[in-house]
């Protein structure tokens, strides 16, 4: 009998950990627990409540524009794997202030100073994916990061966090157990990361000309983007889907409690969502050896279009319940059912698109300078979150409908895939001139 073949060595299960530490941050902290408990210690529709949403935009500014210039210094020899180290102490220490000072205004401070740790390490994670792996796994590494991150970040603490605070009747005590779940979490699951993981391709350059060359990098690396059809295309592409997907992402409780949909009927979809991403998100790995990354993101693309024409037919029934000769109650009722079918297929698309566009991303720019590209790409995703929260409400309030705003969504995805399709021939060129060396 032959040797069996490992399914990871050990260098990418440890990259694929850090996926299974940090994503308890964008569940317990960045969705559903931090932002409850912050606005019982802050007060509902005081100043200080409302300070929360500029903070959040505070940290993703600073983080996207710092982005390309820290990629760049990460891409020097030795830099990418202290920069990371740097950020996650910052992230795990300042998210531990948030659960243990009481003070609104150290909560705050934490928050701002975690984000920008998490989104920081995050950087520095995506762009780990070229020393750890090979072109040909790419697909498959990264896609069973998203699939770990789903099941023991996203899914396994939250649950142990909603069980806790159920038990103590969800007082603030119950609510600052989860926040501090969090930090200890991500600190012991970073471990292998911080162990196994290191830079393979770098930039050399004198330590005391890092910083002029960094910058000269940084727009150098731009003016290449520029030049590259390949990836200026794919990353305008990028722009407007995954607008279109961190849209759905963030609104969808708020759109399901505009209908009058059970709030605890939401969250239990929302957990549905998670456990099929997990799966989902591996076989996109799987298909994308048969099928093609580029394909599957752009079918994606197209499911997700689906699911705003789901959304708005929800809100259609309950909107015009009367004119499709339905009751109150009726209009509800479907439109709660419709919800776990958004919330399902959303699951099986949400962690195979980021995750691939991941990977194709990475198999197109060259691997001693992913931490600048990966700059770039973080730019791009930081700022795409504007457009589609902007589109829901402006449909909203010109249609006072909140179903015409869900629809508008559609117009996102459709320009993601308007670039794909513009942008092909030049994929296919990159992709042939990769398999030819």
């Amino acid at each position: 009998m032959g040797k069996k073949t490992k399914l990871f060595s050990k260098t990418e299960w440890s990259w694929i950990f850090y996926d299974w530490a940090n994503s308890v941050y964008a569940t317990n902290i960045s969705a559903a627990i931090f932002p409850i408990l912050y606005s019982q210690v802050a007060g509902k529709g005081t100043t200080a409540d409302i300070l929360y949403g500029y903070a959040v935009s505070l940290a993703n500014l600073l983080v996207a524009v710092l982005a390309p210039y820290l990629g760049s210094v990460a891409d020097f020899r030795g830099m990418k794997k202290k920069l990371w180290t740097a950020f996650m102490v910052i992230g795990v220490a300042f998210t531990a202030v948030m659960g243990i000072f009481g003070s609104w205004q150290m909560m705050l401070l934490g928050f701002v100073i975690s984000r920008i740790g998490f989104s920081g390490s995050c950087l520095f994670y995506d762009s780990f994916l070229t020393d750890v792996t090979t072109p040909e796994r790419m697909d498959k590494v990264s896609t069973w990061g998203y699939a770990m991150g789903y099941i023991g970040g996203s899914t396994i603490p939250f649950l142990i966090s909603i069980a806790v605070m159920l038990i103590m009747n969800m007082n603030e005590l119950s609510m600052r157990i989860g926040v501090l779940i969090v930090p200890v979490w991500w600190l012991i699951f970073s471990l292998p990361f911080m162990k196994n993981v290191h830079q393979v391709s770098y930039v050399d350059t004198p330590p005391k000309e890092l910083g002029r060359v960094a910058w000269k990098n940084t727009v150098n690396t731009f003016r290449h983007i520029l030049k590259d059809k390949a990836v200026l295309f794919f990353l305008l592409a990028y722009f407007f889907y995954i607008d279109g997907v961190d849209t759905i992402i963030s609104m969808a409780t708020k759109y399901g409690d505009t209908l009058g949909l059970g709030s605890i009927g939401m969250v239990l979809a929302l957990v549905v969502t998670q456990l099929v991403a997990m799966p989902f998100s591996i076989l996109f790995g799987k298909w994308s050896k048969k099928i093609g990354s580029l394909t599957l993101i752009a079918v994606s693309v197209f499911v997700y279009a689906f699911i705003t024409v789901i959304g708005f037919a929800m809100g259609f029934l309950v909107d015009y319940n009367e004119a499709v000769g339905l009751s109150m109650e009726s209009a509800i009722a479907i439109s709660s059912v419709l919800f776990w079918v958004l919330a399902t297929l959303v699951g099986t698309v949400q962690g195979g698109i980021q995750a691939l566009s991941r990977s194709y991303f990475g198999q197109l720019i060259p691997a001693e300078r992913s931490g600048e590209y990966f700059g770039f790409m973080d730019i791009f995703g930081k700022f795409a979150c504007v457009i589609g929260p902007a589109l829901y409400e402006l449909f909203y309030t010109i249609t006072g409908k909140a179903c015409f705003g869900i629809l508008s969504i559609i117009l996102l995805f459709l320009l993601g895939a308007l670039f794909l399709g513009v942008g092909r021939k030049y994929f296919k060129q990159a992709e042939h001139e990769e398999i030819n060396g």
